[in-house]
């Protein structure tokens, strides 16, 4: 009986999100708790924070830019980048990929400059009719010095107009 209700309860929500995944729909993706694990080959552990924003051009597939900072020693990092989202059907599930540039500081005054290809998969569950929470796994693959590349798993959230 139990994974009889769980089920209806799923299917409610996924009937209620499909409007937000149709054509002209905004999202607005936060990770304003700074609850972005990752792991690279450079700095072990990290957390970071950063913002995706974008816009549905047809239902199901959104077009995003995103922006992000780290500042944890010995490495500051800054990204600009734009991607795409599919979300597979209305039940919130997605995958990503993107292009980013990447910035990266140094405390003793290096710097670099890289570009890189990001791929995610992660899931938007629906606290309300317009705010998400995404847990997402990713990884990041770094063109120049592939020992920045970075897998991890974030936490964020969703607004969708």
């Amino acid at each position: 009986m139990k994974k009889l209700a769980v089920a209806i309860c799923l299917l409610v929500v996924s009937l209620a999100a499909q409007a937000q995944f149709e054509k002209g729909t905004w999202i607005v993706n936060p990770s304003i708790s700074g609850m972005d694990f990752s792991y690279s080959k450079n700095d072990k552990a990290k957390f970071g924070m950063g913002v995706q924003a974008g816009n549905f051009l047809a239902d199901g597939i959104a077009l995003m830019i995103n922006v992000g900072a780290d500042w944890s020693k010995p490495v500051d990092e800054y990204t600009l980048g734009t991607g795409a989202r599919f979300y597979f059907n209305t039940t919130g599930v997605y995958l990503g990929a993107g292009l980013d540039w990447n910035r990266f500081h140094w405390s003793g005054g290096n710097h670099q400059t890289d570009w890189g290809l990001g791929i995610e998969g992660g899931y938007a569950f629906f606290l309300s009719r317009t705010v998400t929470i995404e847990p997402a796994v990713y990884y990041k693959w770094r063109f120049n010095d592939t020992d920045m590349s970075r897998f991890g798993v974030k936490l964020g959230f969703g607004l969708y107009f």
